[in-house]
């Protein structure tokens, strides 16, 4: 009952959405109450700043990295955050902030007499990810996940040199959306919500949030490490902020 009641506030709130050039979607008044109403569990809708804050917690602040969030005790070893809310709740959200899901990477056949498989990148609305906390003085700030990821430096000398330019983490992803899929005589599973794969940096091909392209997840493969200077400590509670980014097209 509780999802068909969010598959019918989908379909009004799209009803009630207005179209323009590089816009974001105009809510009627009976829609914001709406979402302002509804209540998914470790989630707030940010009508005014169109984004999505979710609870989470910092469980990493030292080594590479996988993930930037996944589901608490999934795969704290290798990801930044954990969040307790449930991947699906995010999904719906952003569903209901007028983003629209794409499909992770996955692999596609080419049709001939031998049997070939080529990869497909990701797609889906862009999404930048930040995290809000309080800095010493209790402000509440906002800080773009690229802040608190470097890259991994090879074990060669002088490899960064002071005329290289240092490769910057990106802190645009993809609202890839992940899959349903069947579960026997019972409702479909959210795979992510299995695997915890919520925003990765890595290449799973069942995230909720990636990077564009396709990333190797091989020890050989992981390019990125945590960034500790400024992060809060392991424990500590902050804001995983999805600012929805989409293009919309013009209104005929």
């Amino acid at each position: 009952m509780y999802i068909r009641f969010q598959l019918i506030l989908v379909s009004i709130i799209i009803s009630c959405v207005g179209w323009g050039e590089e816009q974001s979607p105009k809510l009627s008044p009976g829609a914001k109450d709406a979402l302002r109403k509804l209540n998914l569990p470790g989630i707030r809708l940010n009508l005014e700043e169109r984004c999505i804050d979710v609870e989470a917690t910092v469980c990493l602040r030292e080594g590479m990295l996988e993930l930037v969030a996944c589901t608490k005790g999934s795969k704290e070893h290798e990801s930044i955050l954990a969040i307790a809310a449930r991947p699906m709740h995010i999904h719906t959200a952003m569903l209901l902030m007028g983003a629209r899901p794409g499909t992770p990477a996955m692999r596609k056949s080419l049709e001939g007499a031998r049997a070939k498989w080529i990869p497909v990148d990701p797609a889906g609305d862009p999404v930048c990810v930040s995290l809000v906390f309080a800095d010493s003085k209790g402000k509440k700030t906002e800080h773009a996940i690229s802040k608190f990821i470097l890259p991994v430096q090879p074990d060669v000398p002088g490899a960064f040199s002071a005329n290289k330019k240092r490769e910057v983490f990106p802190s645009r992803f993809l609202f890839a959306g992940s899959h349903l899929v069947e579960a026997g005589s019972g409702p479909k599973k959210y795979v992510c919500e299995q695997s915890g794969n919520v925003i990765s940096i890595s290449t799973f091909g069942d995230e909720l949030l990636c990077l564009p392209g396709i990333h190797g997840h091989q020890n050989n493969g992981l390019t990125w490490q945590v960034n500790p200077e400024e992060l809060p400590e392991i424990g500590k509670k902050v804001i995983l902020r999805l600012r929805l980014k989409s293009k919309f097209p013009k209104k005929k």
